[in-house]
C-alpha cells in the first residue's frame, strides 16, 4: 500500500544541475568509491563496491558490481583510490 510522503526543502533538487534529457531521464554518474567486499559463492568470489552517485545522499549508495564499474567508469579505481 502506498503512504504519503511529506517531503521537505531538503529533498528539492534544483533541475539545472542534474541535466535532465528531452524524455525526462537523466544519467547517473558515480562520484565514489565508498567501500569494497568480497562475497564468497559455492564456486566463485564476486567482488562488489559501494558507489555514491552524484545527486544521491550516502544512505542511498549502491552495491555494484566491481569488474562492470572498473570496465565503465575507470577513472574510479586510478592511483589513490579503493583499489588493490
Amino acid at each position: 500500500m502506498l503512504k504519503k510522503c511529506i517531503g521537505g526543502p531538503s529533498l528539492i533538487l534544483p533541475t539545472e544541475s542534474i541535466r535532465i534529457k528531452d524524455n525526462l531521464s537523466y544519467e547517473e554518474i558515480p562520484i565514489q568509491i565508498l567501500d569494497r567486499q568480497i562475497r564468497r559463492l559455492r564456486t566463485k568470489d564476486v567482488a562488489s563496491v559501494k558507489v555514491l552517485w552524484r545527486n544521491q545522499f550516502v544512505e542511498e549508495a549502491t552495491w555494484e558490481a566491481e569488474e562492470d564499474m572498473k570496465r565503465r567508469y575507470p577513472h574510479l579505481f586510478e592511483s589513490g583510490g579503493n583499489a588493490d
